[in-house]
């Protein structure tokens, strides 16, 4: 069987990238929830939570949050973000390699979040992936000042 996230990570399959590094990778979700919606993901397959290295859950963690952090500085405008592991086919994992989803959240969104579960779309991909990259740049910066 294949795995969808190996062929990205492998260039075989398309994705916009958000960031990407010697162990992880985040790309957009091609049916997000909220414009902005992010799936952080090891680069070496790993199942699931339980089939996944601690120390990988956590890096994983670390980048969520700093993509969150982007969310609310970015023109996402975000107040506040859902972050979720799906672990297993009983918590609804679809694709079965662990992913950490970073989902930007606005006040007051109850409304278009419950549509977004139906629609799941974004109507500017290639924007949003932009908004999340140049704040992440301006994060990394001001991290090392």
């Amino acid at each position: 069987m294949s795995c969808v996230f190996c062929a990205i990570v492998a260039g075989d399959a398309p994705a916009i990238r958000i960031h990407e590094d010697e162990d992880l990778l985040a790309i957009l979700d091609i049916r997000p929830f909220t414009r902005g919606h992010t799936l952080v993901f090891p680069k070496r397959h790993a199942v699931d939570l339980t089939d996944t290295a601690p120390d990988t859950v956590a890096a994983m963690a670390v980048l969520g949050q700093r993509i969150a952090r982007a969310a609310r500085v970015s023109g996402l405008h975000a107040d506040g973000n859902n972050i979720v592991i799906n672990d297993g086919k009983a918590a609804f994992q679809s694709v079965f390699h662990i992913h950490l989803h970073v989902v930007p959240r606005r006040n007051g969104d109850k409304l278009s979040f419950a549509k977004g579960v139906l629609v799941r779309r974004d109507t500017d991909r290639e924007e949003s992936g932009r908004l999340l990259r140049t704040a992440l740049a301006q994060l990394g910066e001001a991290a090392q000042d």
